[in-house]
């Protein structure tokens, strides 16, 4: 198999046990952009793998889809009798939960999480026949693809034109122990699929002209990447309020700028979009309303200005945020800490010699008060539009 996995199972993921409802099992997805990235052939890996450090861990439920290499995977691992139904006259088969809950292993490995269950089912959806068994103790491997994440179906039917009909809620990922992004190039899968190694002869030319066209599956491949990034950096907040993580430590780049009455600002603006823009990442723009009793306030032009500078931010896809302070600089570090700042730009002071003894350095306070982050000061003169 030539897929690789893109491992976010790193310490600061895992979620809190010490908050987690006593005696519920432990639940772990390896996430896919794709059919056929190998995301069973993984979880199989890794059951045989426990199987053999002596877990007691069967298969609940494993679709190998004719595929012979994943069907190999299976190996020595306790297959659960399922459940038989005839439905419209075909005889199907479904998981059986009280088959597992009558033999109690320790883990189960139950494939393709969104499946919807057969009419007169226990469950309607087979995420619930999950939560059933971690409710019960019983410790889950699973898989999904990123296409049926419920809040992400709308994105997914606008980049492949195809409609997903089977979703689960986005609180299965937020309840995950373990996420693992099993990743494959476009290129890689695609070439599989020629070969067969996905799907049928007689379905292949089809697959290609449609899901599986190259910008698809470079758009959905980042779409995944980017949804275990956010639970890293959900995890990431939740430490750090709870003091476990140094706050000083960014994972994913943020740049803030911090935009006066000035109308040079604007330049200030545009220069802070291209270099998120260069990261490819999130920029903030911040008004900080200053109510020091020695601050300069000509309200009429300052309001025609600033809206400008909002015109502008919003134009460029910015995330505008508007405090109030008495201390500016106090507001851009507080905000830069809340945030995960990395980068912080700052045009030059316009204070007066007089406002600056009274009041100080702006961009020296924020220069002391936030070591951690790489603070770039900008000669209005400098910024080239």
């Amino acid at each position: 198999m030539d897929s690789k996995c893109t491992d976010f199972r790193i310490e600061t993921f895992h979620r809190d046990r010490e908050n987690k409802k006593e005696g519920k099992g432990i639940f772990k997805i390896y996430l896919g952009y794709s059919p056929g990235v190998g995301k069973t052939y993984r979880m199989l890996q890794e059951g045989n793998k426990m199987l053999e450090d002596g877990e007691d861990i069967v298969i609940g439920y494993v679709e190998d889809h004719d595929r012979l290499e994943t069907r190999q995977q299976i190996g020595k691992l306790e297959i659960i009798e399922r459940t038989k139904t005839k439905y419209r006259g075909i005889n199907l088969e479904e998981m059986s939960v009280l088959n597992i809950l009558k033999r109690n292993p320790n883990w189960v490995i139950v494939d393709e999480l969104a499946h919807t269950n057969i009419p007169a089912s226990k469950n309607k959806k087979r995420y619930e026949d999950v939560l059933e068994l971690l409710d019960n103790g019983i410790n889950i491997l699973t898989t999904v693809n990123i296409q049926h994440i419920e809040s992400l179906n709308d994105m997914v039917s606008e980049i492949t034109g195809i409609k997903v009909r089977e979703t689960i809620p986005d609180r299965m990922l937020q309840i995950a122990d373990d996420i693992m992004v099993i990743d494959l190039p476009p290129e890689s899968l695609i070439t599989r699929l020629k070969s067969g190694k996905i799907y049928k002869k007689e379905n292949i030319q089809r697959s290609l002209e449609n899901f599986f066209v190259k910008s698809n599956l470079i758009a959905l491949r980042e779409l995944a990447l980017r949804e275990a990034a956010n639970e890293i950096d959900d995890d990431l907040t939740i430490l750090k309020r709870n003091r476990e993580f140094k706050n000083h430590i960014r994972i994913n780049e943020k740049v803030l700028v911090c935009v006066s009455s000035n109308p040079q600002s604007s330049r200030l603006i545009r220069h802070a979009y291209r270099v998120a823009r260069r990261y490819k990442c999130n920029l903030y723009v911040l008004i900080v309303d200053c109510t020091n009793v020695v601050a300069k306030r000509e309200y009429k032009e300052m309001d025609k200005v600033l809206e400008g500078h909002k015109k502008l931010a919003k134009a460029l896809d910015a995330i505008i945020v508007e405090k109030q302070s008495k201390s500016v600089s106090k507001a851009i570090v507080d905000f830069a800490n809340e945030e995960g700042i990395t980068q912080i730009i700052l045009g030059h002071s316009n204070r007066s010699k007089i406002q600056t003894l009274f009041r100080g350095s702006t961009i020296n306070k924020v220069l002391s008060e936030a070591p951690n982050v790489e603070v770039r000061v900008i000669p209005y003169v400098q910024i080239q539009d």
